[in-house]
């Protein structure tokens, strides 16, 4: 290959064979900390191109080096690899193999762009055309907290990283554009479950027991109420409940009782707050029936904090390889997402990368028929093959 090929003509190239690869893992999708096939086609594919992935220790996904072997790091790029327990219902011909788990959050997409950014980039080392090494982590377990990005940040992986980057599909951004935004781009996450245990009896003599059923409905909803009240409004504190079970009988007032929700927060200081005021909140409220309380809080995710000068060099790749539309401001999401515990222990930002067909359907995340537009494969890689230019450039100019 000549050493003037461009990083376009390599990606150009690649195409192709990253859709092949994504339809493939499509296909087959598997639950976090269970991903044991996805690891090993993301291996075999990397192998195949000459290139020495490493397995991640005692759990699945795995991570590559690529650039000189005696360079510092430039910059870390990190892909998610899970699946949801959702049935996909896109009747697609590639459409999941296995009942109940399906690629409902694009992490299929997500691993294939990491592919595509280290195969595009060995084939640029191979012309002597990387002047540092970059890392491509592929992270197993993003949907389950607290996240696999947690056990990659303990086992010291990200420490050589001088910043780090990573996407997320949004199925509300047309395919071609992709969306960043200085600061907190989503929210932290915690799972919330209060148990409730009390004398039963009879629905005619209430007085006679304590009302785990009302114990549990004024806990419903005072508590979000009162943590509103407690926790600066800015924070945009939201405890949604999902899931409420008490009894089985009409007549019988039951003896135990569950709450589960989930608890989002927008500011990282309020969600380190939140944890003590949550707590007192239930008590007092569970007093008032007389019941006795547990309460689970189960800490998920923090905010995945964009910094600014990772955020600035994504606008500016964005801008060279999508053109000036293909760059939008996007706005902080209520989701969660644990590349927030990376964006904690090295300098980073994540985008949002569009799926959505111009003019096609509006799906949304977490949705068994979510089917994003494959051509965000080569945008998305587009970027981060200009990421990781820019990274190097910035570490040449000391």
């Amino acid at each position: 290959m000549s050493s003037e090929t461009s990083a376009e003509a390599i990606i150009e190239e690649l195409e192709p064979q990253l859709i092949s690869f994504r339809r493939d893992l499509h296909a087959h999708p598997e639950l976090s900390w269970k991903e044991v096939r996805t690891t090993a086609q993301i291996r075999g594919t990397l192998e195949a191109a000459g290139l020495s992935p490493q397995l991640l220790p005692e759990t699945t996904g795995l991570y590559v080096d690529v650039g000189p072997a005696d360079a510092p790091f430039a910059a870390g790029f990190r892909g998610d690899i899970d699946a949801l327990p959702i049935t996909e219902a896109t009747k697609l011909p590639y459409a999941s193999a296995e009942d109940g788990v399906a690629h409902a959050c694009g992490h299929d997409i997500h691993a294939t762009v990491m592919v595509g950014l280290a195969l595009a980039l060995k084939r640029l080392h191979a012309e002597d055309r990387l002047t540092h090494r970059v890392r491509v982590l592929f992270q197993p377990a993003e949907e389950k907290f607290p996240g696999g990005a947690q056990e990659i940040v303990k086992q010291g992986l990200l420490e050589p990283l001088p910043r780090i980057f990573a996407l997320h599909c949004d199925p509300k951004l047309t395919v071609g554009a992709i969306g960043t935004r200085i600061g907190p781009i989503t929210s932290a996450g915690d799972l919330v479950r209060i148990e409730v245990s009390g004398r039963g009896g009879h629905t005619s003599r209430p007085h006679l027991t304590e009302d785990v059923i009302g114990a549990l409905g004024h806990i419903a909803t005072v508590v979000p109420a009162v943590l509103s009240r407690r926790i600066d409004i800015r924070s945009g504190v939201s405890l949604v409940w999902g899931h409420i079970e008490a009894g089985s009988a009409a007549n019988a007032i039951p003896s135990t009782g569950a709450l589960h929700g989930t608890m989002r927060i927008l500011d990282v200081e309020a969600w380190r707050e939140a944890g003590g005021v949550l707590a007192s909140i239930v008590q007092q409220a569970a007093a008032a029936y007389g019941v006795d309380v547990s309460l689970d809080h189960v800490r998920g995710v923090p905010p995945v904090q964009n910094a600014e000068a990772e955020t600035a060099l994504l606008d500016r790749v964005a801008k060279e390889v999508l053109g000036d539309a293909g760059l939008t401001l996007a706005e902080q999401s209520m989701g969660g997402e644990d590349f927030g515990w990376m964006t904690q222990a090295v300098p980073g930002s994540m985008f949002r990368l569009g799926t959505m067909t111009p003019e096609g359907e509006l799906y949304d995340l977490h949705r068994g028929d979510y089917a994003p537009d494959e051509r965000a494969i080569g945008a998305g890689l587009r970027v981060m093959v200009g990421a990781a230019q820019a990274s190097m450039e910035e570490q040449d100019r000391g």
